[in-house]
């Protein structure tokens, strides 16, 4: 039963506020207390026995299983701790010293960001997956002829394998940005208090270093009022989702002409139609990119809506935004890496059905024009050409009249015969030699490129997880010393 009734402010806002912050903060303000008592102690600003009576309490709820239940008797998390901490360390809440040279604006600064940099972290290890599956199948396919398509009509030859390392390389400019971000979120802002600092003689770094952060703040000021941390996390999460829903469609109509395999596992039936295998996932992909778009949105319009200073528009109330694009770009990953993985040729376009679409059209402009022809007349020529009949039914005299009809100068057979074979041979598309282009090899090197970078950036990710797995063995050991009495 609650405490006491609950007021319109609290039932409509703090009580849904709360449930949707406990279980995110409730163990990253434990061990920033934890670490804030230590500093304190280890300072003299806290008399050891006291420092210890906190420290065990704390220890005693890190060790409980956590429980949140919005019944009334504290506002938020941040008073939660205090509540169940008096009570773990048998004190009166009058007794407390844990807020001693720290604030709420801090702290909840502080905490979101240590949110905030774990998921960055996750994002990265899933997109390097992602682009290393898309390197790999890239290689694999790199020899399946394909229509390209620019704004949704035949374009040119291509293959699977060109699209798929494209995409790579795209998740690998993500994982940049994401590292890049998660820099920024790791730097800490404890210590600052409630914007102004403290008189007090405590050690921020000491914080810094027992809770992972690579610095401290330099302005406290910023350190508390700032958001280019928030932008930036939502930024590259809604990032993440908008280029994945793009390759999203792209796989989907790939499924539809059959130029690949429709995966069971990816796939729902239909309620009423026996014959249909659904790949509606990549459906609720793109709309996940517009739950993410809308999140960014969100998070932008609140910051800019509030005051350069601590408020709660510009920070607190963002977090559930991030959060929840946290998740649902965590889940996007999984399920992209999932699709990539299951890519195997089906039925892709004959060379005839390529040619037949007008998709070699510019080889063949680009053949005229190898052989002395003004670009713009052969393009003319094939425009020319391509209005009368597809490409499978030219033949070389109607080759020939069409160069002679646009003025131009006649040309020996040779150059006729190269034209014909440039528009019904798309897959000499696959012997270019070009870097980054859809010839086979050079696919292939595009491909390993991915796939090494890939491996780089996860090996970056792996390094910043180790620090952090180091700095919580760190605060560890510093509790355990205090409580042994051990100091040194």
């Amino acid at each position: 039963m609650p405490v006491k009734p609950l007021s319109t402010y609290w039932q409509n806002h703090l009580r849904v506020a709360f449930e949707e912050s406990a279980p995110q903060l409730y163990r990253p303000m434990l061990r920033a207390s934890l670490a804030h008592v230590v500093m304190l102690a280890e300072q003299e600003l806290l008399p050891t026995e006291r420092a210890r009576t906190l420290l065990r309490g704390l220890r005693t709820m890190t060790d409980e299983h956590e429980r949140f239940e919005f019944d009334g008797s504290v506002e938020d998390v941040y008073y939660l701790i205090e509540q169940r901490l008096a009570v773990a360390a048998g004190i009166q809440r009058s007794e407390l010293d844990v807020q001693l040279a720290r604030s709420r604006n801090d702290l909840d600064a502080g905490v979101f960001r240590m949110v905030l940099r774990d998921g960055v972290l996750q994002q990265t290890r899933l997109v390097c997956a992602a682009a290393e599956v898309a390197a790999a199948q890239a290689d694999r396919h790199a020899e399946v002829l394909i229509t390209g398509y620019t704004h949704r009509r035949p374009a040119q030859p291509t293959s699977l394998g060109h699209v798929l390392a494209g995409y790579g390389e795209a998740l690998l400019s993500q994982a940049d940005e994401l590292l890049a971000v998660y820099d920024e979120l790791n730097v800490s802002p404890l210590g600052s208090c409630a914007f102004a600092g403290t008189d007090l003689p405590i050690a921020p770094q000491r914080l810094a270093e027992l809770l992972g952060f690579r610095e401290t703040f330099t302005s406290s000021y910023e350190a508390v009022a700032g958001a280019e941390h928030l932008m930036r996390t939502a930024a590259a999460q809604a990032r993440i989702l908008t280029t994945g829903a793009r390759m999203a469609r792209t796989l989907l109509d790939w499924m539809t002409f059959r130029w690949i395999v429709t995966p069971d596992a990816y796939c729902q039936g239909s309620s009423i139609m026996p014959q249909k295998k659904n790949p509606v996932v990549l459906e609720h992909m793109c709309s996940m990119a517009g739950a993410a778009a809308a999140d960014l949105a969100a998070t932008m319009n609140n910051v800019g809506a509030a005051w350069y200073e601590d408020s709660n528009n510009a920070t607190t109330d963002v977090q559930q935004h991030l959060w929840r694009a946290d998740d649902r770009a965590q889940r996007f990953l999984n399920l992209m890496h999932g699709l990539l993985g299951e890519i195997a040729p089906w039925d892709p376009p004959t060379p005839e059905e390529v040619a037949a679409t007008g998709a070699t059209t510019t080889a063949i402009a680009e053949a005229l024009a190898s052989a002395g022809i003004p670009w713009r007349g052969a393009h003319s020529v094939v425009g020319t050409l391509v209005r009368q009949a597809q490409p499978a039914q030219w033949t070389p005299a109607i080759v020939a009249k069409a160069i002679a009809d646009t003025g131009l100068d006649t040309v020996d057979d040779a150059v006729v015969e190269d034209a014909l074979a440039a528009g019904l041979r798309p897959q000499r598309v696959l012997d270019r030699t070009q870097d980054g282009g859809p010839g086979t090899e050079a696919v292939r090197r595009t491909a390993e490129r991915v796939a090494y970078r890939a491996r780089a950036l996860a090996t970056q990710f792996t390094d910043r997880s180790a620090e952090l797995d180091r700095a919580e063995a760190a605060l560890t050991s510093a509790v355990d010393a205090m409580l042994a009495g051990d100091r040194g």
